[in-house]
């Protein structure tokens, strides 16, 4: 987990690790609906009004695989994400009208959701790191864990909505990722590393990196 002071506000931005950002989904109550609304801000990044807006007509297949399909977005801009597997199958058994709003809830209701589950796992793991996270986080989170996965950061930037690199850069990268830090802490033998430098790990969540677009 990475945390840093908004520069604006008070509280902090937080970048989950992979384990961390299943175990705050998995905290969420056993409840269809919430559940689903955790994997779309989680998995697909989806904003919190993005969230309520959804239907099951929305989750769709195309050429390249399943997508949710965000049809007002930020500044009403439309655009597809990549959806999981887990989410079809969460939609499948929620027995929804096509055209009936997945999480019917007022998007201020995510704040709640997402309190009761990171306090969960406040309790199930006493970091107080847990009590940072928001919503929002999950996105955050989410565009992170792609650029770690490969995913070309032009296509992160379309799937998330986001109009250039910088402003991803300066709101949503942290210096460095979770996984980019164990890296490099993997290769000091003073602290228990055992993998030889390598010019050819990097990570795209440094500070100042450039996307590369093929």
């Amino acid at each position: 987990m990475r945390l840093k002071d908004y520069a604006e506000r008070d509280g902090k931005r937080v970048w989950l690790s992979e384990k961390e950002l299943q175990r705050l989904i998995d905290a969420a109550a056993d409840d269809a609906e919430q559940r689903a609304a955790f994997l779309l801000m989680g998995r697909c990044g989806l904003r919190r009004q993005e969230v309520v807006d959804v239907t099951p007509a929305d989750l769709v297949t195309t050429e390249h695989g399943r997508v949710v399909r965000v049809w007002e977005g930020k500044n009403d801009d439309y655009r597809e994400v990549f959806a999981p597997a887990e989410l079809t199958d969460v939609v499948l058994g929620m027995d929804r009208a096509p055209d009936a709003a997945l999480v019917d809830v007022a998007d201020s209701t995510l704040y709640d959701w997402v309190q009761r589950a990171r306090e969960r796992c406040h309790a199930a793991t006493g970091d107080a790191g847990w009590l940072e996270v928001g919503p929002h986080d999950l996105r955050r989170s989410w565009g992170v864990r792609l650029l770690e996965a490969g995913v070309l950061p032009s296509v992160v930037l379309e799937l998330g909505g986001w109009n250039d690199w910088q402003t991803f850069r300066d709101h949503y990268l942290a210096e460095f990722s979770p996984e980019a830090l164990r890296r490099e802490r993997g290769k000091v033998s003073w602290l228990g590393g055992t993998q030889e430098a390598s010019a050819s790990q990097h990570s795209y969540a440094a500070v100042g990196g450039r996307p590369h677009h093929e």
